[in-house]
């Protein structure tokens, strides 16, 4: 199985970068993550300022996948995801929903023991290892990995977890698939402006898809299909995210216009992802068994 390192990351979502490795469509590959702070900060006395934002969001790649062209779509399944053993967490003023009343930085080094993260002497908190940005190259313009969008990017959804199946549009030859921000344990709406940051290795899966009409980007985790939107508003990415899963259901699954809009009211789920972006953003989550009744089966 072919691994790519941290020797080979990006700071952009770009068609012009360079594949730093290549593979077949169904075949597996690792790629070794640094955190968001590209392991610069490594005790507590460090702080997020002293990182610079030219090593923030640092993403392993990009991936070239043969036989991906412009309108496919990338089948990425999670097959692991391991953490190291501590993270890192930081707070800023000025940074996140709470960086107004913030007076001043902070960091926090939490060790791995056991499966759980140690935030203090009372609290364990269980970890969900999870992947915050990753993402193919857009068609023309460069996106910072920082930002989410169209192309998946620093979506920040944390249930792109091990067993889970995200769904991404090919816009360039190759895909140009890029990874990194890893999150040992996160909550919705990363509201301080990060999750448990830490390094660690993911595992996938990579299937090219021909001729399929899927809402991008879109995943599948546990018994959920969720359809996940970036906007600059909350309001927006939410609006997005419900209307691409509405279509779904009416175009592909071929659902009864009125009737898809009842189902997402009745048994749809919209959730927040992350409100700390330069774009928000949010999924609407359903049932898979849904599909199931109508017989669509998803490749």
């Amino acid at each position: 199985m072919k691994k790519i390192s941290t020797k080979t990351t990006v700071l952009k979502m770009s068609p012009n970068n360079e594949p730093v490795e290549t593979i077949k469509s169904g075949e597996k590959v690792v790629f070794k993550t640094y955190d968001c702070f590209s392991n610069s900060i490594q005790k507590e006395e460090q702080l997020f300022s002293s990182v610079g934002w030219d090593l923030i969001n640092p993403a392993t790649g990009p991936l070239y996948i043969e036989d991906a062209k412009p309108g496919d779509v990338l089948k990425v399944e999670v097959l692991d995801i391991k953490v190291d053993e501590k993270g890192v967490m930081t707070t800023a003023p000025n940074h996140g929903v709470l960086g107004d009343i913030i007076p001043e930085e902070k960091t926090k080094i939490i060790s791995i023991e056991n499966g759980k993260a140690i935030f203090n002497d009372k609290i364990r908190i269980s970890i969900k290892p999870m992947i915050g940005v990753i993402g193919t190259a857009p068609k023309e313009d460069e996106i910072p990995t920082g930002t989410p969008g169209e192309h998946g990017g620093n979506m920040d959804c944390k249930r792109i977890v091990k067993g889970s199946t995200l769904y991404l549009p090919v816009n360039v030859k190759g895909g140009l698939l890029a990874m990194g921000d890893l999150h040992g344990v996160m909550g919705d709406g990363e509201v301080v402006i990060c999750g448990l940051e830490i390094s660690g290795e993911v595992t996938i899966k990579v299937t090219v898809l021909k001729d399929v009409n899927y809402p991008l980007p879109m995943l599948i985790e546990g018994s959920d299909i969720m359809t996940i939107a970036s906007a600059e508003t909350l309001d927006e990415a939410g609006n997005l995210a419900t209307k691409n899963m509405h279509k779904f259901l009416n175009e592909e699954v071929g659902i009864d216009l009125h009737e898809a809009g009842m189902l997402l009211s009745l048994l749809g789920d919209l959730k927040v992802c992350q409100v700390v972006d330069p774009l928000k953003t949010a999924r609407m989550e359903l049932p898979k068994w849904v599909l199931e009744k109508y017989d669509y089966i998803l490749k």
